[in-house]
C-alpha cells in the first residue's frame, strides 16, 4: 500500500478532545465528525485536507479518553495515515481497528515539515519526502496488522477471514 499525500504537522500530545470535540460526540456519523476534526487548533483544517493527507505528530498523539470517534474523525477527513514519534496505545488500537495506519518514526517527524508532500510505502518501509527528495527508513508493519489496513479495519478483516 502507497499513500502519497500533503502533511499537516502538529505538536506533543495531541488529545481526542482536540481531535473531536465533546460536544460532537453524540453522532457516529463519520462525515457529520470529519467536518469538526481538528477544528479547536486548525479552524480550517476539515476544509482544507484533502484525500490521502498525512497527519506528522509528536510524542503521545490521541491521548487522553479513549473514543473511536477520534480516528474516525480523522480517516473520514481524508487522512490515510499519522505518522508521529509515539501514540496513545489505545488509539493506536482504535486506529487499526478502523483501518486508520499509525507509523511511529522519528525520523521522519523530525525531517518534515507542514506542507511537505510525503509517499509512505508501507510494502517497503520507507516514507520518501518528496518536497525534500529525502528517502527514510520506517519500521515495516507486521503481517496481521497490514491485513486489517487492507481490509479496512477489524470488523471487515474478521467478515472476510472469519477470524483475527
Amino acid at each position: 500500500m502507497v499513500i502519497t499525500g500533503k502533511a499537516w504537522c502538529f505538536g506533543d500530545n495531541i488529545d481526542t478532545d482536540i481531535i473531536i470535540p465533546a460536544r460532537y460526540l453524540n453522532t457516529s456519523d463519520p462525515q457529520e465528525l470529519a467536518k469538526h476534526c481538528m477544528e479547536g487548533i486548525r479552524p480550517d483544517f476539515a476544509q482544507s485536507v484533502k484525500d490521502g493527507d498525512i497527519i506528522i505528530a509528536g510524542r503521545n498523539f490521541g491521548c487522553g479518553s479513549s473514543r473511536e470517534h477520534a480516528p474516525l474523525a480523522i480517516k473520514a477527513a481524508g487522512i490515510k495515515a499519522i505518522i508521529a514519534k509515539s501514540f496513545a496505545r489505545i488509539f493506536y488500537r482504535n486506529a487499526f481497528n478502523i483501518g486508520l495506519p499509525l507509523i511511529e518514526a522519528e525520523n521522519v517527524v523530525e525531517a518534515t515539515k507542514e506542507g511537505n508532500i510525503l509517499k509512505l510505502d508501507l510494502e517497503k518501509g520507507e516514507v520518501t519526502n518528496l518536497t525534500k527528495n529525502l528517502c527514510l527508513p520506517i519500521q515495516p508493519l507486521p503481517g496481521f496488522m497490514k491485513e486489517l489496513i487492507e481490509d479496512g479495519g477489524l470488523i471487515p478483516h474478521l467478515a472476510k477471514k472469519g477470524r483475527y
